[in-house]
């Protein structure tokens, strides 16, 4: 539905643009063709990224999700915001325009309320996920391993910004009759797109490089891991993403009781296999924690 939303709203910007001449709507429809862009690949990040694990990959392509995200970011920086800075660039000495403001206006409109019930459906999605991790809404969407829920959000909030800039632009070109607003607003909507781009490739690349949590959650996984009724002690634990809301676990612990070195072995293999029964766990690998190593506490 967003992909073809976003897909005639970059055709309906793209007539105005043609149709008035304004440098703010060029950068309008080069943002709506970004964003539909952004859509396939995100697509194809959520296909890629959910294949289950095998023999060549034993964590799964959970990572493929954020490959095929940067991709999409890439794509917003090319097409989006490069393309409104040279434009509005290329307009400020260019010569002055006599657009149709109405028709303008009337797509500003039209993309700002389709847009907004996109961001709405974004903001409640990114509230309820917050509340269930004792975060903030904003550093958990900034810190979220779903890259598609953090790329639709600051792309939508990035929208609505862009349009509001480029209708001031286009409203300012109106009211003072210098066309260098207009050009103005098809700049402020390139610089815009250009930091969310820059940003969201940046978060990308930190979970292909293997993020780890943060101290409230790796405090989170300390105490799920405790809770399971054969684990005494935990003395070493690693763990990093590997894919959207998929961990791989590795820790050093201790069982409870005193078996042989063999039957530890097949409990320590059992309480992996449990652990990864968690939707969250792509992979957990325990050793036995040394008797002379401090505990790791919750």
């Amino acid at each position: 539905m967003a992909l073809v939303a976003n897909g005639l709203l970059a055709i309906a910007k793209s007539v105005a643009a043609a149709v008035t001449g304004s440098a703010s709507m060029v950068a309008e429809a080069a943002h709506s063709w970004a964003d539909t862009g952004n859509e396939v690949f995100l697509l194809v990040a959520e296909r890629k990224g959910s294949r289950p694990r095998d023999e060549e990959h034993p964590r799964g392509y959970g990572r493929s999700t954020y490959i095929w995200s940067l991709v999409a970011a890439f794509g917003l920086f090319s097409a989006g915001a490069v393309v409104s800075l040279w434009h509005g660039i290329t307009e400020l000495t260019g010569e002055e325009a006599a657009p149709s403001y109405a028709v303008n206006y009337i797509v500003l409109g039209v993309a700002f309320v389709l847009e907004g019930v996109s961001f709405a459906q974004a903001t409640r999605q990114v509230h309820g996920a917050a509340r269930r991790f004792g975060l903030h809404p904003l550093r958990f969407v900034s810190r979220t391993s779903n890259p598609t829920l953090r790329a639709v959000f600051f792309e939508d909030s990035a929208a609505l910004a862009g349009i509001l800039l480029a209708g001031a632009g286009i409203a300012l070109h109106q009211v003072t009759g210098e066309a260098v607003f207009d050009a103005l607003g098809s700049i402020a909507v390139g610089i815009l797109l250009g930091f969310v781009a820059v940003f969201l490739m940046r978060r990308n690349m930190d979970y292909l490089l293997g993020e780890g949590l943060t101290p409230e959650l790796r405090s989170r996984v300390i105490a799920q891991l405790l809770e399971h009724p054969q684990i005494d002690r935990i003395t070493y634990l690693h763990v990093e993403y590997v894919g959207p809301q998929r961990l791989f676990v590795v820790a050093a612990v201790d069982l409870t009781g005193d078996d042989r070195e063999g039957h530890l072995a097949v409990r320590l293999r059992d309480v992996e296999a449990e652990i990864e029964r968690n939707p969250l766990i792509e992979d957990a690998v325990l050793t036995l924690a040394p008797p002379d190593e401090p505990a790791l506490m919750p």
